[in-house]
């Protein structure tokens, strides 16, 4: 008998439907490859994870570990439960590099500063992510292919700092219970503004506060428009930042800090308003005339702050060129600070000149007792 008319459309509607779908789970399936090649090639010899599934969407791993590799003085770059990526699909079948979002959950990660200044992280995920295009183009002196990242998340995990500017050894500050995004990510070129934002907590021995770190960065250029807060924080947990030695260190019995920092760079060129509050801040008075705090005589510190009921606030603007290897941006802020923190006490010069006398005087009668004189 023979088949009317519509069943024919129904059995060709059909069968294009049938072609359409194996081609469509052909790309997704090339597409799931190439991405869970690209992160084996990215993880490298030194990362690994202990499961990777390749979804029809997504890819997930879990237990991802990158291990420090030679020279680096901040333990496992990074640590996570689990990262799911989400790739655009259309792209990686045309053969372009563009994940749509990478979601981090229970991380910790590891972010150096090095004695020059400079912030690293991941250094061996970045490393084998530029090998891995190189390699996969076949010439050494070839460009390596854009990429593009719209969205990364991280949840429920902790931001490690390692200061190599202060010590040795590095100085450490824990950044717990944080999340943070990364938007806008375009590889390699990094001329784009890239929006940040990171916020957590910093557990002291009193205090538990707050730090958020929000703006916009053109990692390329350096050009940046950011804002910091740090918010209840317990003033020891920045004490290699807020107290000077001179054989001696000045002890902080009690207090926290607020700051603010509104941070632009254009052109090389910063400027950055502030202003820091201290609350309820307590200085043990060792009666050790070689302590300072903040460059100021403890002594004289002391007796002010007792005036103010420990509460002192003040504002700063810190300008420079980045360029300018006789610039710091740590030593100026301090500087400034510092300056600041007098102004604000009502230290008078003829305080600390006479504080400045006490150390001499005290520092001569150390050498005396050294040489038994």
């Amino acid at each position: 008998m023979a088949m009317s008319k519509g069943k024919r459309w129904a059995v060709a509607v059909g069968g294009v439907l049938l072609v359409l779908i194996v081609v469509v789970v052909g790309a997704l399936q090339f597409a799931q490859r190439e991405v869970k090649e690209r992160v084996i090639a990215a993880l490298g010899p030194l990362g690994s994870a202990e499961h990777i599934e390749v979804g029809l969407t997504s890819v997930h791993l879990t237990n991802v570990l990158l291990k420090a590799p030679p020279g680096w003085p901040a333990g496992s770059p990074l640590r996570a439960d689990e990262i799911t990526i989400t790739p655009d699909i259309r792209d990686l079948i045309a053969r372009r590099m563009h994940v749509r979002s990478v979601v981090v959950r229970g991380f910790d990660i590891a972010v150096l500063r090095t004695k020059d200044g400079a912030i690293r992280l991941m250094p061996n995920l970045r490393e084998t992510v530029n090998r891995s295009d190189t390699e996969a183009s076949g010439t050494a002196a070839s460009i390596p292919r854009e990429k593009q990242i719209d969205h990364i998340s991280f949840e429920q995990g902790n931001f490690h700092f390692y200061d190599m500017t202060v010590g040795p050894p590095a100085f450490k500050v824990t950044v717990s219970d944080a999340k943070a995004t990364v938007d806008n990510l375009r590889l390699p070129a990094l001329t784009d503004p890239t929006n940040v934002d990171v916020t957590g907590s910093i557990k002291g021995p009193a205090h538990t506060g707050t730090v958020s770190f929000t703006g916009w960065i053109k990692v390329a250029s350096k050009d940046s428009q950011t804002t910091t807060k740090l918010r209840g924080v317990d003033i020891v947990m920045l004490d290699p930042y807020l107290i000077k030695k001179a054989g001696a260190k000045a002890q902080v019995a009690s207090g926290t800090i607020d700051l603010t920092v509104d941070s632009t760079v254009s052109n090389y060129q910063l400027h950055a308003p502030g202003t820091l509050t201290m609350h309820n801040l307590q200085l043990a008075d060792s009666g050790n005339p070689l302590d300072t705090f903040m460059s100021i005589p403890t002594k004289a510190a002391v007796a002010a702050l007792k005036s103010h009921n420990g509460d002192i606030t003040l504002h700063f603007v810190l300008d420079g060129n980045l360029r300018d290897p006789k610039f710091s941006v740590q030593e100026g802020l301090m500087k400034r600070i510092g300056n600041g923190f007098a102004k604000a006490l009502g230290v008078s010069v003829e305080d600390v000149a006479k504080g400045a006398g006490e150390t001499v005087k005290g520092l001569g009668n150390a050498l005396k007792n050294l040489l038994g004189q």
